[in-house]
């Protein structure tokens, strides 16, 4: 049975995450600053190859198995036998116990996504959508604001050298995994595939949060779903489908977060509200 196999066998391959280039800024003046990088991993499964992926490079091999796992094509993650990454040929390689069934057929209809760096999804984006149950679960007010001011003080690639997005899975206010790469269907892939590793010692889905620095697509909405996370924050806000998928499936979809302000989109059954948490209210003229 799939629940007895091993977790799959991981390389620890990391490439460096940023680059420095020299620049001539305003005033003519050259510096030197730091951008991040950006690198090919094209996927071969069972030595047949599936994708090419843009990426930071920061969890290659977590990335290949939530990207597997989000886009259905193994159910779980102890189908896999290995994963290994070699960044002199920017390939990762995938060995699965009994090969992926229907592979060509799965991977024939592509939806390419709004994501930065040109996510797409295999196959029907809504297939599946109607099985998705999610837990009861509620977030507080007070730990909205413990989450964004959690991201806020978070040493990160961005701070650095800008252009990336990053993911957090949270529970309750203690940050349990923060991820960044040049697209954030990139970063939650990663998160999707730390979690699946963690099952084995007993992790639960259903009282985590996740957190993103991009915008919520219909596409993100759906991953967060899948991962069993009923609760999703953004800094940023929230497309039209995104917001319908969020109502369909009963996601807590929390955006604009920033500072003490947000803008629940859905679910709001699931936020507990704290409004003299809010602060005064700004008059105006």
């Amino acid at each position: 049975m799939t629940s007895k196999k091993p977790l799959p066998r991981l390389t620890q391959s990391r490439a460096p995450l940023t680059h420095t280039i020299a620049v001539v800024n305003e005033f003519g003046d050259s510096q030197s600053l730091e951008i991040p990088s950006e690198r090919a991993l094209t996927v071969y499964v069972n030595k047949q190859e599936l994708v090419t992926l843009m990426t930071l490079g920061a969890q290659p091999e977590w990335l290949v198995l939530g990207y597997l796992l989000n886009q259905r094509l193994i159910q779980n993650v102890r189908d896999i036998e290995s994963v290994t990454v070699d960044w002199e040929v920017g390939a990762a390689a995938v060995k699965t116990y009994a090969g992926i069934a229907n592979l060509k057929e799965k991977t024939q209809r592509r939806v390419v996504t709004t994501g930065c760096g040109q996510g797409s999804v295999f196959g029907d984006l809504m297939a599946d959508v109607d099985t998705i149950v999610l837990p009861i679960s509620h977030i507080t007010q007070a730990q909205i604001y413990g989450i964004v001011n959690t991201i806020r003080l978070h040493e990160s690639i961005y701070k650095a050298a800008g252009s990336v997005h990053g993911c957090a899975l949270f529970e309750g206010e203690s940050m349990l995994m923060f991820v960044e790469d040049v697209g954030r269907h990139n970063a939650i892939d990663a998160i999707a595939g730390w979690m699946s590793l963690q099952g084995a010692s007993g992790l639960k889905a259903s009282d985590k949060v996740f957190y993103t620095t991009g915008r919520l697509t219909s596409e993100m909405v759906i991953k967060a779903a899948q991962m069993g996370v009923p609760i999703v924050i953004s800094r940023s806000g929230i497309t039209q489908m995104g917001q319908a998928v969020a109502q369909q499936l009963g996601v807590c979809a929390i955006g604009r977060a920033t500072n003490k302000r947000f803008l629940c989109f859905s679910a709001p059954h699931r936020l507990v509200l704290q409004t003299e948490l809010a602060g005064a209210r700004l008059r105006v003229a």
